[in-house]
């Protein structure tokens, strides 16, 4: 249905010759994002990257997770795994040395020179997170952010359309869509004129799109928000 929605967890039928389930927490093209995980008698892998260090999440629940930090921890060029160790045991042994991920976890992440800068920076972001309340806190601080950019969605008649269903909408990626692309054109170009860089939707589905990161501040989505009043007050 357009990848408008998160599927219920008691909705799938897993093969009998399943290895592993592959998944992804938050659809940043769509504005989707799985609020609760679902579980598996074979193995769950499972990519974060767009939302990792947003939310807690139980990592125990997953045998494999990674999670480049370019969203919301540090500058691009880090990835982050987390893997169980049984997992580690049964892994292919007929790769190059730098594609197993047991060579990392021998070498404490160092066989090679790792990018030094980047991961200070994750170090530096990890610090901050702990200053202000962990994830925990850093949950209902997204919750307020999205709430001030969906409330105007949902309560501007139709002007502004939501993508992603209400139970399904992203905490990281909020996406919309006006009543032609013409006007969407016009809401990119006016938006910048206001210093909101970057709202154009993904080209594989046009549209507008606020990525709210944990690096944007309240402040900046009711800016946004302020700006869609405007704006449909004005067309």
């Amino acid at each position: 249905d357009g990848f408008t929605y998160i599927p219920k967890a008691d909705s799938f039928v897993v093969k009998a010759d399943t290895d592993y389930i592959y998944m992804t927490s938050n659809n940043t093209i769509h504005g989707t994002e799985w609020h609760d995980f679902p579980s598996f008698d074979v193995p769950l892998f499972c990519d974060m990257s767009s939302d990792f260090l947003s939310r807690p999440v139980d990592v125990k629940n997953f045998d494999f997770i990674y999670a480049g930090v370019q969203k919301n921890v540090g500058p691009a060029g880090v990835v982050v795994a987390i893997i169980k160790d049984d997992l580690l045991k049964k892994v292919c042994r007929d790769l190059p040395l730098m594609l197993q991920y047991k060579t990392y976890v021998d070498h404490d992440s160092t066989y090679n020179t790792p990018p030094v800068f980047n991961i200070y920076f994750v170090n530096k972001v990890a610090h901050w997170l702990d200053d202000n309340g962990g994830l925990t806190a850093m949950l209902e601080r997204n919750k307020r952010k999205a709430a001030i950019v969906y409330d105007v969605i949902d309560s501007s008649d139709g002007f502004y359309r939501g993508h992603a269903r209400r139970d399904s909408r992203s905490l990281m990626n909020v996406t919309f869509n006006l009543a032609t692309p013409e006007l969407e054109a016009q809401f990119v170009a006016e938006a910048a004129e206001h210093d909101l860089i970057g709202v154009k939707g993904h080209r594989s589905i046009g549209g507008c799109r606020a990525s709210i990161y944990n690096a944007v501040t309240e402040e900046g989505c009711q800016a946004l928000a302020d700006f869609m009043k405007a704006f449909q007050k004005k067309h």
